[in-house]
């Protein structure tokens, strides 16, 4: 999978606005509450992207692949980094994307009658 079609795949979610920061870091965010859910980059020339998790998934999917680490420079428990080209399957990288978008989405509020 190459940068360009990561960014495509995050940018099919509803809702979804991609923004550039210091050139190397791309940040697929919600529109409406502006949080971002995927964090694209390289390090050591290796396309990577970091993803939101919910903490009791974040070790099992570790233990899983040896392309699942703890977030680089993100919060430990809550952040996997993704090595795009590694033993993690296309389809499971896309089932991640998901999961981290639906644990940033904004909740819908039921109004009580």
């Amino acid at each position: 999978m190459t940068k360009q079609e990561l960014i495509d795949s995050c940018a099919v979610l509803p809702d979804v606005d991609e923004i550039y920061t210091s050139g190397q870091w791309t940040v697929a965010r919600h529109s409406e509450n502006k949080k971002g859910f995927a964090f694209i980059f390289e390090r050591e020339g290796k396309l990577c992207v970091n993803l939101k998790c919910d903490p009791s998934e974040a070790d099992l999917l570790r233990q899983s692949f040896d392309g699942v680490l703890p977030g680089y420079s993100m919060s430990k428990t809550h952040w996997n980094t993704v090595m795009v080209d590694s033993d993690v399957p296309e389809d499971e990288l896309c089932r991640r994307i998901q999961a981290s978008y639906d644990l940033i989405k904004p909740k819908v509020r039921r109004v009580k009658i």
